[in-house]
């Protein structure tokens, strides 16, 4: 090897140990934050010197003369410390700076810049005054020190020395952790068990094996290409069930010609035929075993404990808490847990942003944590597990919760709608641009952080709920499917198209007919045993054409978190197992559409959000699914009774505006009398009434054989999913709320009921 190249060798192998390096060291740093003056303190700086010294060589091996020098005098800094010393909040700040620099030296390196001019370089003066003893100079916040030394955006956590993501194909890399997947080199793989960024590798017989050094980049491809082979066996299936088929019609044939010359003839070709089916049945049986088991073992291979894919957000938190005065440990529960390498490389932004969101929205001061019986130091728990084929990742705090009066508050002044309910309520927290603090920082403040996470979890297929507890704090909760290469889908069929939705996303498949269907608050509803579902057409929510109304219409209920919703499609096809691939740069941004799914014949199909889909149909206008009759000429006689005289004659001028006889009531009783006597095509009841309520009057409407088909719309004030389902189950046709109140949805439902 000539030296040129050998040099580009060293330097290579060098960066991609220097990574692993620079986590070690700020592992250990902060733990040596904690731990100062006590026993253990020792070994940490001994752990520190060793990893120093490590990099000093390589860097030496390396040409990498800066890394070296820095190095050299970082050790002279910390190593008056093995003997129990503290040291000064300023030092830490410095050697963090410090590693941050070594950090942002590997990226220039590796980009093939040169480091003149480097913040290693403008750091090595403060270095050589601090291993002299002076007094460690004081060094920009955190929130600063991110900024100068390359973060990007309101995403980077502050002091890492590096971006929260890159955009080199969606990877993204926890800052400053050199964790399983920098953008240096498309980073390692490794076998659970073996050193990080190694793959272990061995022959039959040998008691040890030897680890060896996997891109990343060259298991994805492998990956790629298993899940390829898995779907030419799912098509091979289909081949196999073909040719038995034809064997079972020739079967029949011969029969229809038996007694005649061609029997014979045809009594060869079906032993062929059923020979050449066993042998491809059985080769289809070997095809499926081989590509699963491959699957398999190129999946191990890329896994990697949940705890490395958390590398980086313990110092995240740490820097985070300095620029605000406050105290927090990072606690990770779940951590040998075995996930694949690209799931925990989507996860590390979400987790960021929501790490970073807990210390600086969640966590008290300790002056105000000491007043509530707190300890001073917050706790910040992030923890994983399984769930079936999904993951289930958390992170919680011990701090004040959401401010749901607040939130409620942001959300009015920008125009939007705000539930009643507090569960409902805490999910305006993940609406673009709704913050509920007024102080802009480099940390938060812009309301952009939780609409991010809640984008990206939905680009990997997955949901984000959050739950709060006034003076106990929040917890979010990621839920995303344990592989992103493979799954299986329902395909369905409307406007035209076939489209795929993930079938974990799939709660159940449902046939609707009209008197299923229910309008609350002017949107159509499907009253289900246990919840008032949002109904909605696919087509439309797509803008795809839409199908003729029919008697009963076949619906997919769709959940994507707490959240539900039945979209009515033409035709449910099949379920399938399709390989995923991502879109491209052109198509990322398309509404409601996520990737597409490669299925087992070779056909592409888009494969939807659910997430997307079910907030999409919360919020769609009605429309026609089901026939409905021709309209009469006739004017139309409308009952109204509600105790309000202002409500009652707002009520009475829109109706009569529409065309509508109105016969006005001040409450249920008399409502009740006048419709026995002169009659309606309809009711408008308010809920709370004197004598008979609007509930009690819609029960005895349903009860009475003359007037139990007559439309009933309740209008009234209480809004809370309880309230209406009581409506509902009271036998009401639809549900308006009046703090939501429109005259046109009032009129537009009362059009579809008659």
């Amino acid at each position: 090897m000539d030296r040129d190249r050998l040099a580009q060798a060293l330097l290579a192998t060098f960066l991609e140990e220097l990574e692993g390096h620079v986590t070690s060291l700020n592992r250990d740093l902060l733990a040596l934050e904690r731990e100062q003056g006590t026993p253990p303190a020792t070994e940490r700086v001994s752990a520190l010197l060793r990893t120093l010294h490590s990099v000093k060589g390589a860097a030496r091996a390396a040409s990498a003369l800066l890394v070296e020098t820095a190095c050299h005098r970082l050790e002279e800094v910390l190593e008056p410390l093995r003997d129990r010393r503290t040291a000064p909040p300023e030092l830490y700040e410095l050697c963090f700076a410090a590693v941050d620099a070594l950090d942002d030296a590997g990226r220039r390196l590796a980009s093939r810049q040169e480091l003149t001019g480097s913040p290693l370089e403008l750091l090595l003066p403060d270095l050589e005054r601090a291993a002299q003893g002076a007094a460690a100079p004081a060094r920009p916040s955190a929130s600063e020190g991110s900024r100068a030394s390359g973060s990007v955006g309101d995403t980077g956590a502050p002091g890492t020395g590096g971006a929260a993501s890159t955009h080199d194909g969606g990877a993204s890399r926890s800052p400053g952790a050199g964790g399983a997947d920098s953008p240096r080199d498309a980073g390692t793989s490794r076998a659970p068990g073996a050193e990080p960024s190694e793959l272990s590798s061995g022959g039959a017989g040998l008691e040890t094996t030897l680890p060896v050094r996997v891109s990343a980049q060259k298991l994805d491809a492998l990956l790629s290409r298993s899940g390829e082979l898995r779907v030419a066996a799912l098509r091979l299936e289909g081949r196999a069930e073909t040719l038995e088929a034809v064997r079972e019609e020739l079967s029949r044939v011969r029969d229809a010609v038996r007694g005649t010359d061609g029997e014979a003839a045809l009594r060869r070709a079906e032993t062929e035929l059923a020979r050449v089916a066993r042998e491809l049945a059985a080769d289809q049986r070997a095809l499926g075993g081989v590509a699963t088991g491959m699957d398999d073992e190129v999946r191990r291979a890329r896994t990697l404990p949940f705890v490395e894919g958390c590398s980086g957000l313990e110092r995240a938190a740490r820097d985070v808490a300095r620029s605000e005065g406050k105290k927090v440990r990072l606690e990770i529960q779940g951590g040998a847990l075995e996930l694949d390498r690209s799931l925990l490389q989507s996860l590390r932004e979400p987790m960021l942003h929501l790490v970073r969101n807990a210390v600086a929205h969640g966590l008290e001061s300790p002056e105000e944590r000491e007043r509530a019986g707190k300890p001073e130091e917050g706790l910040v728990t992030l923890s994983a597990r399984l769930r079936g084929s999904r993951v289930e990742v958390t992170v919680e705090d011990d701090g004040r919760g959401l401010d749901l009066q607040a939130l409620r508050t942001r959300a009015l002044e920008r125009g939007i709608e705000v539930p009643e309910d507090d569960a409902d309520a805490a999910r305006l927290a993940f609406h673009p641009g709704l913050s509920t603090t007024s102080r802009v920082t480099e940390v938060a403040g812009r309301g952009v952080g939780l609409d991010v996470v809640r984008t990206q979890v939905e680009t990997m297929r997955g949901t984000v709920e959050v739950a709060t507890q006034p003076g106990k704090g929040a917890r979010f909760t990621l839920d995303v499917p344990l592989t992103l290469s493979t799954l299986r889908v329902l395909l369905v069929s409307t406007g035209g198209q076939t489209l795929a939705l993930a079938s974990e996303g799939v709660a159940r498949l449902v046939r609707l007919a009209p008197e299923e269907v229910r309008d609350v608050e002017g949107r159509p509803t499907w009253v289900a045993e246990d919840a008032l579902v949002p109904l909605a057409s696919l087509s439309d929510v797509l803008g795809l054409p839409a199908g003729p109304p029919r008697q009963r219409r076949g619906a997919v209920v769709l959940a994507a978190g707490t959240a539900r919703a039945a979209l009515v499609v033409d035709e449910v096809l099949a379920e399938q197992e399709a390989l995923v691939r991502a879109l491209g740069p052109r198509v990322r941004r398309a509404r409601h559409v996520s990737a597409a799914a490669v299925l087992p014949d070779g056909r592409l199909s888009l494969l939807l959000n659910p997430a997307s889909l079910v907030r999409a149909a919360g919020g769609r206008p009605s429309t026609a699914l089901f026939p409905t009759p021709a309209a009469r000429a006739a004017r139309r006689r409308i009952l109204l009774a509600d105790d309000s005289p202002t409500t009652r004659a707002l009520e009475q001028s829109i109706l009569e505006g529409a065309g509508y006889d109105v016969v006005a009531c001040a409450d249920g009783a008399e409502a009740w009398e006048r419709l026995q006597t002169v009659g309606a095509e309809a009711l408008v009841l308010d809920v709370e009434m004197p004598r008979m309520d609007g509930i009690a009057l819609t029960e005895a409407v349903r009860a009475s054989p003359r007037f139990s088909r007559l439309p009933v719309v309740l209008v009234t004030a209480r809004g809370k999913p309880e309230d209406k389902a009581r409506g509902l189950q009271a036998g009401a046709s639809a549900y308006l709320v009046k703090s939501a109140f429109d005259p046109t949805s009032l009129l537009e439902t009362l059009r579809r009921l008659l």
